[in-house]
């Protein structure tokens, strides 16, 4: 990899007021609190008003990260977005965005990788500003999945979420943020993870197109517990670390159980794993950002750590970095 002129200065998110908990869910579907909790760690996700689409979500991550650390965003010259769930096929999420927060003069692309979209997003940015194309791109990971979510289907509406996060990426004179990274797809297992668009078949297969994400559970579970840990040692490696110079890894928040099988394969323990899913479920691409900052609120991640983030999902496709956490301190 080249050497990285990509800092990330500052990052903030955002999820919505509702709280939809399993005691709700108990209420809705047949399942129970002890039931959730045991298949998939969690017990709350935060759901948007029926209002309140992706751009919003993500333009208020933005603006949390400006009250965080008090950085101007008018002078951004991309937005990269990623999500799953736009409130438009175009319009662009990133356009929306650009209009919300008046950003003069910038770039502005989504992303559909579904969990994996904010890794790549990272990645897309850290190239993009040391190339010196772009010197400050704001980055964001955001979903509305209870948008596209069924709430008759007890095995997928107790594990999705709504939230965003938002990350500024600049150009540095000195070393970058970035040490390594990583992608990769199998693209023939897309059938076990989708939302059906304009076609009503894939690889031969029908596909159901009520507009709902449709999830096979249980192939996704053995791609991802079989995948994880062979990729995620090939990133470090890439990074020349050997894993107990990780300090922190951030996998996609998919579900707690699927995260202590990727853990008991190591390289990483789960006691040196962050996750954000027990109290805002699956959320996608916006899973990480909101791991990292539960992380930094509750003093786990500190300045100068090494972490690696791992996204993984629909397509099926993962993407994943190694970062030295140089984000300052609030201002």
């Amino acid at each position: 990899m080249n050497q990285s002129k990509a800092i990330i200065t500052a990052f903030g998110t955002y999820v919505p007021e509702r709280i939809l908990s399993n005691a709700d869910l108990e209420k809705m579907v047949d399942t129970s609190d002890e039931w959730i909790v045991q298949r998939t760690g969690m017990r709350e996700r935060r759901i948007a008003d029926d209002n309140q689409y992706v751009s919003d979500l993500a333009t208020k991550a933005v603006e949390d990260m400006i009250g965080r650390y008090q950085v101007n965003v008018n002078d951004v010259d991309m937005i990269l977005f990623a999500t799953s769930t736009p409130e438009y096929a175009f319009p662009s999420s990133a356009s929306r965005v650009q209009a919300n927060l008046g950003i003069p003069h910038t770039g502005v692309l989504d992303l559909n990788a579904a969990c994996a979209g904010f890794t790549y997003g990272m990645q897309m940015a850290d190239s993009l500003v040391t190339s010196g194309m772009y010197r400050k791109i704001l980055v964001i990971g955001a979903e509305t999945l209870s948008k596209i979510t069924d709430y008759t289907d007890r095995t997928t509406c107790v594990l999705f979420g709504d939230g965003a996060g938002a990350f500024l990426v600049e150009r540095s004179d000195g070393e970058g943020d970035f040490m390594a990274a990583i992608s990769g797809t199998h693209g023939e297992g897309g059938v076990h993870l989708y939302k059906s668009g304009l076609s009503s078949e894939m690889n031969g297969l029908p596909l159901k197109v009520e507009g709902s994400l449709v999830q096979n559970g249980r192939e996704i579970y053995k791609w991802a517990v079989r995948m994880i840990p062979e990729q995620l040692s090939h990133l470090i490696t890439k990074a020349e670390l050997e894993p107990e110079q990780i300090d922190w890894f951030v996998p996609h928040s998919a579900n707690m159980r699927m995260i202590e099988a990727v853990c008991e394969r190591g390289p990483i323990p789960l006691e040196r794993t962050l996750t954000s899913m027990e109290y805002r479920g699956n959320t996608s691409a916006a899973s990480i950002p909101l791991a990292l900052q539960l992380a930094v609120d509750e003093g786990k991640l500190k300045h100068g750590q090494r972490v690696a983030l791992f996204g993984f999902g629909g397509g099926l496709t993962y993407s994943g970095l190694v970062l030295k956490w140089g984000v300052p301190d609030r201002a």
